[in-house]
C-alpha cells in the first residue's frame, strides 16, 4: 500500500492542532515533545463526521508509531498534557 507523499508536521504544539487530511497508505508518527505525564494520540475521523476514533497507539515518550496502514480520510492528533510537541506523519514510499 503507497502512501502519495502527504506528509504533515506540526512544530512546538501543546494542544490539540486542527484536523488534516491523509490520502492514505502507509506512514510512520514521529513525535518529541516535553511529556509532563502526557501523550498524543492520532486519530480517525468516524462515519459520523463528528467522532474522532483512535488511528494509532498513543506515544507518551519520544518515539516513532513505526509502519501503519492508514485509509485516506480526516486526522487530527490529541495532545493531552504533553508540551513543546514536534510531530511528523509521513508516508513511507514503496510499501
Amino acid at each position: 500500500m503507497r502512501a502519495h507523499g502527504d506528509a504533515v508536521n506540526f512544530r512546538n504544539v501543546s494542544a490539540t492542532p486542527d484536523p488534516f487530511k491523509l490520502d492514505g497508505g502507509c506512514y510512520v508518527v514521529d513525535v518529541i515533545g516535553t511529556w509532563n505525564s502526557g501523550n498524543v494520540t492520532l486519530q480517525r475521523q468516524g462515519p459520523d463526521g463528528a467522532t474522532y476514533l483512535t488511528a494509532t497507539t498513543a506515544l507518551s515518550a519520544d518515539g516513532t508509531s513505526g509502519a501503519v496502514a492508514l485509509p485516506a480520510g480526516t486526522y487530527r492528533l490529541l495532545v493531552t498534557t504533553a508540551t513543546a510537541v514536534f510531530v511528523s506523519v509521513l508516508p513511507i514510499p514503496g510499501e
